[in-house]
């Protein structure tokens, strides 16, 4: 059956494309209209844009409507649970389907587990506590009643955050404003933003008062700007701001002469705990330099969680400024990036023609 509706359901659909949710693998599938292709919700391949995803309950489905299966996540073969230990996906399920936040004890219980085992088991399969998964799928299901224009505390309730207050008192760190103001669409926040070229094509510079929150790359202004406007469709876009002007060229002189570097930008930066720890990470690679997925999760202490380090990578909207291009597969081949893969290329040639700067 297909899904074409927007709505509650294929909202948490959409989240778990973007968190590559391996909880939801058997649940749906998924095809994106412009590659003809149809996945399963893990797949790593480069999130594609929300508005060319259509879902389906059944792959069959997907098949009757022309899709092909993905090389990479083979969604028309039997799901490969060894991937990922099946007590972990047993308790990814579990949680998302609790309204209340639950109790480490309790969700190593239910997979009949003790709590120290399973909370090492559970960090090394997905690079999160079982605590902090469960808060990110409480943050996805605030998103999801503020987006459907319920009220604050009943959205709170709902989400699990337990009253309004409790919400408040994490809003900032679960949606980057107000939760009124996230189910407003952020109506009166002022986005301001500025466009320039480089021979990387066209760049959009924007940010909030905290900072910039997005450096995008991409093939004409007007693919830019509807992508920013996509992300902030009630707040105030401000454009030919003179600030942002001179964030554009310094941008474009990195592009020119990676020396510059962009360490000394205010950044609005939002993600979860674990993305945030793969962008610092990534922000540490030395110009001129590369560094692979397994290098990065053992650079934050988690070996195991390649995959997830991959997806945090292509979650990044801030190009060139947190340096997801410097990321390589570990035989050091190019793997996807979210503003193209020639423009990877592109910038790692430039580059490595650098001196790195290693303390």
């Amino acid at each position: 059956m297909e899904h074409d509706h927007c709505g509650v359901g294929e909202d948490r659909r959409w989240q778990a494309v973007v968190t590559n949710d391996v909880s939801a693998d058997g649940d749906f599938f998924y095809g994106v209209r412009t590659t003809g292709i149809y996945c399963r919700p893990s797949c790593r391949s480069r999130t594609p844009r929300q508005k060319n995803v259509v879902f389906f309950t059944e792959r069959a489905a997907a098949e009757a409507a022309g899709f092909r299966a993905c090389k990479r996540c083979r969604p028309d073969r039997p799901l490969d649970m060894r991937r990922t230990d099946a007590r972990v996906v047993r308790a990814c399920r579990w949680i998302a389907a609790r309204q209340e936040m639950p109790q480490l004890r309790e969700i190593a219980a239910e997979v009949g587990l003790n709590s120290f085992y399973f909370q090492r088991l559970f960090k090394r399969e997905t690079g999160l506590t079982p605590m902090q998964y469960a808060n990110v799928q409480r943050q996805a299901r605030l998103r999801v009643h503020l987006s459907a224009g319920e009220g604050v505390t009943e959205s709170a309730l709902a989400a699990g955050y337990g009253s309004g207050e409790h919400l408040h008192a994490q809003a900032d760190a679960a949606l980057g404003m107000t939760p009124s103001a996230y189910r407003d669409g952020a109506p009166g926040s002022v986005i301001r933003f500025a466009l320039g070229e480089c021979t990387l094509g066209c760049v959009l510079v924007a940010g909030s008062e905290r900072g910039i929150c997005a450096i995008s790359l991409g093939d004409t202004p007007e693919e830019l700007l509807a992508e920013l406007e996509r992300r902030f469709d009630r707040a105030q876009l401000v454009g030919d701001d003179t600030q942002f002007a001179a964030h554009v060229a310094r941008v474009v002189g990195f592009v020119t002469d990676p020396r510059q570097g962009l360490g000394d930008l205010p950044l609005d930066i939002r993600g979860t705990v674990f993305q945030q720890r793969v962008w610092q990470a990534l922000r540490r690679i030395p110009v001129g330099t590369t560094a692979s997925y397994a290098q990065i999760a053992a650079d934050i202490g988690l070996p195991r969680a390649v995959r997830a380090v991959a997806g945090a990578c292509a979650a990044n909207k801030l190009a060139l400024a947190i340096p997801c291009h410097r990321v390589v597969r570990s035989d050091a081949s190019l793997s996807g990036y979210r503003w193209g893969i020639e423009r990877k290329r592109v910038l790692i040639d430039a580059e490595s023609a650098v001196t790195p700067d290693i303390d």
